[in-house]
């Protein structure tokens, strides 16, 4: 099964022709994109392959432990019955920024020896070497970054914890760093029956604190020091070590330019998708902290309703959620404001839900769409420095179905979100390797949509980053991102609009191009924020109210029954102007962290004025409607309707 033999094969089956995968992108015969897919060999006995080798005719081992796939039109050897220690890698998929997930088994070599576990999704760049480790790298970080590094291993902490795996965390060597991301080779089960404690994440983190830049220095050995006294407890910790993230990251400019655009592609005859912001959009004050791409799901006045439904409702929520944020004193807490999305998420898909049922739609008739939108949340914070900033460089982003977010440099592509289908529910569920799933026929068929059930059903994934660093954003819905295209091409399309070659509109005209030769099966949306650092590009927080020469149009809404007075009363409400909402429990200033933030009288106002499906006219038009959907939605949010009664 050990041979020195190099034969590498494009990954496309029908294509038997070798080619050289480490030179080429393309192959010469077929002209297929070429993935260099690099694994990790766990185990001792993987360690004492020699490179050069070649294992089970398929794997050439590039050096110690990393092994290069040549064969990849096939699927991997996988086992029947999953040992109990893949188990960790499977529930732990959500993590895949920063875990591996398994690839595979290499049945054993020897008669007394165990399988070889192929570890994928590494910490391995293009060369097949390993990225750094943090101690490699920690004494030239930025203050921010490595404050940043910290914070991703503290919020991985739990998580591992719950499935005995959280010893990963505390061995150096298997903590590495592709840029801002913090990755790990592989995961560790605890040696001893005897329980790891937050002080032993604290000690591992000594030998760093020592080396920590002047800024932070003082407040990480504080936090530290925290950690190693038994009394305290995971949250508070977690919460002063995201208020010096946020002092930290404030320090820094940060410039967004971002432009959209959708297609209908070569092939279909109507375009489903719905994209935020749109070529030539009229000025809105949400730009360009908030991109949304919606693909939708159930043909014409279905998919394209419900796209654009989900669109315009996020704009009106998140309006009222950025002027909500601004008037606290203090950071809102991750978890507060992620909840607070997936509220807004919940109404969405409840709105489109209520109108599938009212029209009767079932099984595959109902409407529904995916939906990937990223938001960049300015708040006030003051710096390490001392002064007071408006934008501590928060990036959320939430993802439902298969549309695609991805975050790229001048150095590397990463894809920040995790598709909701067949392949990945098996994985969820710990009963198939990712490459084995793929195999089956509804492999890319979508577990999730908005819409398509009540909100309840929905696993919502809220993630929040911090921006430390120049880049692209790139929000797509599948008809770019099909057949790896992304990945495949990010090099040609980003580094020009990095280095100011090309600018951001002319980019996202190019990206939709590349689509529409390469998988013009589908219709086509993509949104490109360019985050920059520099002060040359600073430009101030943008204001909630526009420029009075500048006039707001609205998209083409689904023709809705007439509305009564006093629900027309409430659509020609100024929206530039804080809308007087029915009666509601009295907002507060200051946030309650127990609690959801409570802006929902200001939220149902916007509502309304910018979809004819807004809460309040719904209650006017159809009461008993109304208050069913309401008891779909949230806690925080039934207390409104209960008013309504």
């Amino acid at each position: 099964m050990i041979s020195t033999q190099r034969i590498i094969y494009c990954i496309n089956p029908s294509c038997d022709r070798p080619v050289n995968l480490i030179e080429d992108r393309i192959c010469t015969n077929c002209q297929t994109p070429l993935i260099h897919r690099y694994l990790w060999a766990t185990g001792t006995l993987a360690a004492n392959i020699l490179p050069e080798t070649q294992v089970a005719d398929r794997y050439e081992v590039i050096q110690q432990q990393i092994w290069l796939d040549t064969q990849l039109g096939l699927p991997p050897e996988a086992s029947q019955d999953l040992p109990k220690t893949v188990i960790p890698y499977l529930k732990l998929y959500q993590q895949h920024l920063h875990l591996p997930q398994v690839y595979g088994f290499v049945p054993a070599l020897a008669a007394d020896a165990e399988d070889i576990l192929l570890l994928e999704n590494v910490p391995i760049d293009e060369t097949g070497n390993l990225y750094p480790t943090i101690a490699d790298v920690w004494e030239q970080a930025t203050a921010v970054r490595q404050v940043y590094w910290l914070w991703q291993i503290l919020q991985l902490w739990q998580p591992l914890a719950e499935l005995g795996v959280e010893q990963s965390l505390l061995i150096p060597d298997n903590l590495r760093v592709q840029g801002w991301c913090v990755r790990l080779l592989e995961l560790h089960p605890a040696q001893t029956d005897e329980k790891l404690r937050l002080r032993n994440l604290g000690q591992s983190w000594q030998s760093w604190i020592a080396l920590a830049q002047p800024q932070v220095a003082q407040s990480l050995q504080n936090i530290v020091e925290q950690m190693c006294d038994r009394a305290v407890n995971l949250e508070t910790i977690t919460t002063q070590l995201n208020t010096l993230l946020l002092s930290a990251a404030a320090e820094l400019p940060l410039s967004l330019q971002a432009a959209g655009a959708t297609d209908i592609g070569t092939e279909p005859t109507q375009n489903e998708d719905t994209c935020y912001p749109n070529t030539d959009e009229p000025y809105n004050p949400l730009m360009p902290r908030l991109s949304m791409v919606c693909d939708g799901i159930g043909g014409h006045q279905g998919g394209e309703v419900a796209s654009q439904m989900a669109v315009q409702s996020l704009k009106l929520q998140i309006r009222a959620l950025l002027a909500e944020v601004a008037e606290q004193s203090e950071p809102v807490a991750p978890k507060l404001l992620q909840e607070q999305l997936e509220a807004s998420l919940r109404v969405v898909n409840n709105l489109i839900s209520s109108r599938n049922d009212e029209q009767k739609r079932q099984g595959r008739e109902r409407m529904a769409t995916t939906l990937v939108m990223a938001l960049q949340l300015p708040q006030k914070i003051a710096t390490i420095s001392g002064w007071q900033s408006d934008n501590a460089h928060e990036l959320y982003l939430a993802n439902i179905g298969d549309s695609r977010a991805y975050w790229i440099t001048r150095n590397y592509c990463q894809l920040l979100t995790v598709d909701d289908d067949v392949a990945w529910r098996e994985v969820r569920f710990a009963r198939s390797f990712y490459r084995q799933a793929l195999q089956r026929v509804d492999a890319t068929a979508l577990t999730q949509a908005l819409g398509t059930k009540d909100a309840e059903s929905l696993r919502l994934s809220i993630q929040r980053f911090i921006i430390d660093e120049e880049g692209l954003l790139l929000l797509c819905s599948d008809g770019l991102s099909d057949n790896h295209w992304v990945e495949h091409s990010w090099q040609d399309f980003a580094i020009p609009v990095l280095t100011g070659e090309l600018s951001v509109e002319e980019t996202v005209h190019n990206l939709i191009n590349l689509a529409n030769q390469k998988n013009g099966h589908d219709n086509t949306s993509v949104v490109l924020t360019l985050c920059r650092l520099a002060k040359e590009y600073l430009v101030p927080v943008t204001s909630l109210t526009p420029p009075e020469e500048i006039v707001e149009t609205e998209t083409p809404e689904v023709e809705e029954p007439a509305l009564t007075e006093s629900a027309q009363a409430l659509l020609d409400l100024d929206l530039t102007e804080k809308p007087t909402a029915p009666p509601i429990p009295t907002s507060i200033k200051k946030l309650n962290r127990r609690k959801p933030l409570v802006m929902i009288g200001r939220l149902l106002a916007l509502l309304v004025g910018g979809t004819t499906l807004g809460l309040l006219a719904w209650w006017q038009i159809n009461p008993q409607t109304f208050q069913t959907m309401c008891r779909k939605l949230p806690q925080t949010v039934q207390s409104f309707c209960s008013q309504r009664k």
